[in-house]
């Protein structure tokens, strides 16, 4: 039995996000001892769908984080579909991140 190959299909953007963004929550400051982590989350779309779930890899590309503080910041992409991500931006304890900028590229079928 042969099958057909299936070409690579290959999308990626460039995203920012911050304090004017709808919902941004990491600029707020935790004054408690080992606060819990606060997270703020994006739906990404792909502009065209892919066959099946793709492979997505973020790359952080800048920030913006108080001075006083520690820069503390993750980054991921959760809930990978065919037709997009959520990026997901994390900090804990008294960090107050203002903005973060990423690139994204997804690679699959």
């Amino acid at each position: 039995m042969q099958t057909s190959p299936v070409p690579w299909k290959v999308l990626s953007s460039h995203l920012g996000l911050g304090v004017l963004t709808d919902g941004w929550c990491l600029d707020a400051r935790d004054d408690s001892e080992g606060a819990e982590s606060r997270c703020f989350r994006m739906e990404v779309v792909f502009d065209s769908p892919f066959s099946s779930v793709p492979v997505v890899q973020l790359g952080l590309t800048g920030f913006d984080i108080d001075q006083r503080d520690t820069a503390r910041v993750s980054l991921r992409a959760a809930d990978i579909t065919p037709t997009g991500f959520m990026a997901e931006v994390c900090t804990w304890a008294n960090t107050r991140v203002y903005a973060v900028e990423f690139n994204w590229l997804a690679i699959g079928a």
